[in-house]
């Protein structure tokens, strides 16, 4: 059962109660009107708060175990600069992105929860943050053009904030983290990255981005 199905269920359990108010009006009993009418407006409040934390929710995909989440290639448009076409998967949505800088950088964030909120259907779950470009030089990674790029949005109650500023209020959360990942940019190289219950892993899906990874590792 997913937090959508809680709200609903939450939501028909108060407006029962709030008929059960009104029948009970009707017949003049008055003091066990008022519990089932506040009763009701309780459980009517509490789905509310449910749909809101839903709806920020929806932002985040469900992880189970490791799983590409995107692909990135890279075409270069000058010096240390490049048009970048973000997929995510498996929706095939399709984003592009101009970046400066030698590498790329995807940030994600991830959140886990309490075993006991995986029974109702709350696997781990992540959103993608932001892509950006990061140059390899800390002289210019300081003072050079700096390109990032958000990619989501945060409507609904932050369970993020919430769960960093007020633990103690949201026991069912387990863990929140960040997560991010970088490799270096080249001409029509081409990487897949993957999330996995530790964090992102990106890998080179063709010789171009195999090629330029090498070259960064022994330091050519």
């Amino acid at each position: 059962m997913n937090s959508d199905a809680i709200a609903i269920v939450i939501a028909v359990f108060g407006g029962l109660l709030l008929l059960l108010a009104c029948q009970r009006l009707y017949r003049a009993r008055f003091l066990a009107a008022g519990g089932s009418a506040l009763m009701g407006f309780l459980l009517l409040a509490c789905a509310a708060l449910f749909f809101v934390v839903s709806l920020n929710l929806h932002t985040y995909a469900r992880l189970t175990y490791e799983q590409p989440i995107a692909e990135i290639v890279f075409e270069g448009r000058g010096p240390q600069r490049y048009r970048a076409t973000l997929t995510r998967m498996p929706g095939g949505e399709m984003q592009i992105f101009m970046l400066a800088g030698d590498e790329w950088q995807l940030d994600a964030r991830v959140l886990k929860w309490k075993g006991w909120a995986n029974l109702l259907g709350l696997d781990a779950q992540y959103r993608l943050e932001r892509v950006g470009g990061r140059y390899r030089d800390i002289e210019q990674e300081r003072h050079a053009q700096r390109t990032v790029y958000a990619l989501s949005e945060n409507p609904g109650i932050d369970l993020w904030e919430m769960s960093t500023n007020y633990p103690r209020w949201l026991p069912f959360v387990d863990a929140i983290y960040g997560s991010a990942t970088y490799m270096p940019m080249a001409e029509g190289a081409r990487y897949q990255v993957s999330l996995t219950q530790s964090g992102l892993i990106a890998r080179p899906l063709n010789s171009q981005a195999e090629l330029v990874a090498t070259k960064v590792a022994v330091g050519n």
